[in-house]
């Protein structure tokens, strides 16, 4: 069945308008090869053929448990229920809930997210959610300048290079300033600011996986009258003292390891959570609490600043939606494991992390390279360029030593380990290392 709208009157008529003779001719400038290309396509097969070829297929993906790539989603436990109510009709297949008559439960499952994502970054407000820790960066720092009506942006070269890459993108299109503060030593040095600066972006642990101590960078961008916004991985907040404790005015990160599998990169969620007197700035929607006229608690859409809703011109930002399902599958794993058993998971990173690392280190060729201390990621500078260390180390059955950009240095790998990683999974990666190394 053809769905292509116009008539061959209407492409008649458009080629005709442009002294055209030909469809064709509207491709002229294409190179030929990709015109017409031969396309190599097996012989069609019946459903039952292709869910067999499509099961092999994914048979050759390795477990979780051979992963420890640094630097993106990690292998974090899912307990049972997180899929389960998350495949529930009402969850999965809800719409945006513009009619709180008829969507008071998925009005409440958001709200509930909300207070938890505020609860564990220390700060007043949480959003419905975003996309993802990158596009949650740059919204916060687009709130930032919004408040404080200037254009200029400091972010420590420990911030997520992608998230850098993002952040400049979005800069980029509002014509403000971007400038990158150098690690020393794996660390954010101190930094002073001027009264063009709007946002002040710090992330710890860091890219390189070390802890930072956020306090000097805050109390100086507070001074010369900037907002801080404090990228954080939520699953470090169990065991860190939180962005809010530290006087950040806004925190950002991905969501990817509260209840959300690999997905190979996605889909996750990004989280964004912000002191009460940025509320209004919030980008996407919010959902909040209130009373019907009988006096009975109920949850409506608030705040929902964006381009649909209002005149554009007022618009806090363009993102449309959120990352709704996503979202509450990260505040079901919350509200499975509670305050100490998220607790348990990051101190059993932790200790799984450092176990790597102590291991690793100990072989010819490898340096450690991220200070003390650090959360369950960490650097490692290789004997070989870190891309033929990786692709050794697959060929072996191995997801490790993700290649850290050259900025950072030369021959750095990102490692990561997590309390899905067994002490033989961390012996057998170091026995695959060494023989990689050798």
């Amino acid at each position: 069945m053809d769905f292509t709208p116009h008539t061959s009157e209407d492409v008649r008529e458009m080629l005709a308008e442009l002294g055209l003779s030909e469809l064709r001719q509207l491709f002229a400038d294409l190179p030929e090869e990709l015109l017409e290309p031969e396309l190599n396509l097996p012989a069609p097969q019946s459903e039952q053929e292709v869910l067999v070829h499509l099961r092999s297929l994914a048979q050759k993906n390795q477990p979780a448990e051979k992963a420890f790539l640094g630097g993106g989603p990690r292998p974090h436990f899912v307990p049972s229920l997180v899929p389960a109510l998350a495949q529930r009709g009402e969850f999965l297949t809800a719409y945006t809930p513009y009619q709180p008559e008829v969507s008071q439960g998925i009005l409440q499952a958001v709200f509930e997210y909300q207070t938890m994502i505020a609860e564990l970054t220390g700060l007043d407000v949480s959003n419905a959610s975003l996309y993802d820790g990158a596009a949650a960066l740059a919204e916060g720092v687009l709130l930032a300048l919004r408040q404080t009506r200037r254009m200029g942006v400091v972010v420590s070269q420990g911030v997520h290079p992608e998230y850098r890459q993002v952040l400049a993108t979005y800069l980029h299109a509002v014509g403000a300033e971007l400038r990158t503060v150098e690690l020393d030593g794996g660390l954010t040095p101190p930094a002073g600011f001027d009264d063009t600066v709007g946002a002040v972006v710090l992330q710890s642990p860091n890219f390189l996986g070390a802890i930072e101590n956020p306090s000097p960078w805050v109390e100086a961008a507070h001074e010369a009258g900037a907002l801080v916004v404090y990228v954080a991985d939520p699953l470090s907040l169990a065991l860190l003292k939180p962005p809010g404790e530290w006087g950040a005015d806004v925190a950002v990160g991905d969501g990817q390891p509260l209840g959300n599998p690999m997905n190979f990169g996605g889909p996750h969620f990004g989280y964004i959570a912000v002191r009460e007197k940025l509320m209004r700035q919030l980008p996407g929607r919010l959902v909040s609490q209130t009373r019907d006229v009988d006096g009975r608690r109920g949850y409506v859409l608030a705040l929902a600043a964006r381009e649909q809703h209002i005149r554009r011109a007022k618009a806090k930002s363009n993102i449309t939606t959120n990352a709704q399902l996503t979202a509450l599958m990260g505040a079901m794993h919350l509200a499975a494991l509670g305050p100490e058993g998220l607790a348990d998971v990051a101190a059993a990173s932790v200790a799984r992390a450092h176990a790597l690392a102590e291991k690793l280190a100990e072989l010819p060729g490898v340096e450690r390279m991220t200070p003390e201390p650090f959360f369950n990621e960490f650097v490692l500078r290789l004997s070989r360029p870190a891309a033929e260390v990786r692709a050794s180390l697959a060929e072996r059955g191995w997801h490790a030593a993700a290649p850290v950009p050259a900025e950072y240095g030369e021959n750095l790998a990102l490692f990561a380990a997590t309390e899905r990683h067994s002490e033989e999974d961390l012996a057998g990666l170091a026995a695959a290392m060494k023989e990689v190394l050798s």
